[in-house]
């Protein structure tokens, strides 16, 4: 919007238009001083000069709790007031999206060997969320020990192959944290038998590959920063969530890449992820159209904006038992670009998971 001459921005002085938004949560503020360049030129351009405005979004909320563009917040309360709900039960109800299935890959016994200079010591946790909570083991650690890894995508690629037997064209998605961790989980596919195609936003032309892969019938694309949001592939049906990133919005975005539907027989999708406490929280959330918590203002003023769940019980099911090997690896820090680097002169860790993995089988629909 920045780029758009005058003479397109006369046509709402000089005709009634109907301004259309679609993901209205991108563009941020009721004051010119706390919006970002998209909300600017919405408050400056279009509020108050548009005949009527319509403004949509699945996820209409932003992670850094600031008013989205023209939206109207209760006061006091400050929560967000929304004219019309199209939710996730009623859109599978009438068939347009799949109903989600979110299954958590957890482990019972994990075995942490601290090596310092004294001597090595062995702890064991029950749980993932466990090994998290309590010892110096990252999340971001866990998505790149390999065993791990080949774990998820074991999942993935078999619920893939199951889906294929009726849907031949179907697809999976593996979001990733960075370019280096793509490429290392597009080597556990292809060492896996699974054929994929790698994009991140350095792949030069992107779209085209993203197109060409819409049409194709390579089962896997791996993405970094491509296809969590507004990226139509229907035929994908299957994710693995290995993104370093754990806000519920984007949790949200990257499962509805996988909820369109197609045809009478493709009525689920599947998302596999880690039983890490954060991203379980956001799974058993997903019925919630608009969970109360985000869409809310932590500080708010009526004048300041302008503008003309349940969830079942879930099945358990212990189902794989495939898993081998340890991974060491250096307790992690911030890197540059995002990435995670060994941290020099600090304790080596070496982390190994029994071969029994438990399954959280979250059906939420």
């Amino acid at each position: 919007m920045d780029y758009l001459d005058e003479s397109f921005w006369r046509l709402l002085h000089d005709y009634r238009v109907f301004v259309v938004f679609d993901e209205i949560h991108h563009c941020a503020g009721h004051d010119p001083l706390l919006s970002n360049a998209w909300g600017q030129q919405i408050l400056q351009r279009v509020q108050d000069r548009a005949a009527f405005t319509l403004a949509l979004s699945g996820t209409p909320w932003r992670s850094d709790d600031r008013a989205i563009a023209l939206a109207r917040y209760s006061s006091p309360e400050g929560k967000l007031i929304c004219d019309y709900r199209y939710g996730l039960s009623e859109a599978i109800a009438e068939g347009v999206c799949r109903s989600p299935r979110i299954v958590l890959l957890d482990n019972q016994k994990v075995t942490l060997v601290e090596e310092p200079v004294v001597g090595p010591a062995v702890r064991l946790f029950p749980s993932i969320a466990t090994l998290l909570a309590e010892s110096p083991v990252t999340y971001e650690s866990l998505l790149r020990h390999d065993e791990v890894v080949d774990q998820l995508l074991r999942l993935g690629c078999a619920k893939l192959s199951e889906v294929r037997r009726s849907k031949p064209d179907a697809a999976g998605l593996v979001v990733c944290t960075d370019i280096e961790h793509a490429q290392r989980t597009a080597n556990a596919l292809t060492a896996q038998g699974e054929s994929c195609l790698v994009v991140t936003n350095k792949t030069p032309d992107a779209q085209h590959v993203i197109s060409s892969f819409r049409h194709s019938d390579c089962r896997w694309i791996i993405a970094v920063g491509m296809i969590s949001e507004g990226t139509d592939i229907p035929r994908l049906q299957v994710c693995c969530y290995l993104s370093r990133v754990r806000t519920e919005l984007y949790f949200r975005q990257v499962l509805g890449r996988v909820l369109r539907r197609t045809s009478d027989i493709d009525e689920q999708a599947w998302l596999f992820i880690l039983a890490e406490p954060t991203l379980k929280g956001f799974a058993e959330r997903i019925a919630e159209d608009l969970p109360e918590d985000l869409a809310v203002l932590s500080k708010f003023e009526l004048t300041a904006v302008s503008s003309e769940s349940y969830l079942p019980d879930a099945d358990v099911g212990a189902l794989a038992m495939i898993g081998q090997g340890d991974q060491e690896f250096d307790s992690p820090k911030e890197g540059a670009a995002g990435e995670v680097v060994p941290a020099r002169n600090s304790p080596s860790y070496k982390v190994s998971f029994s071969p029994h993995y438990r399954e959280l089988l979250l059906a939420c629909f």
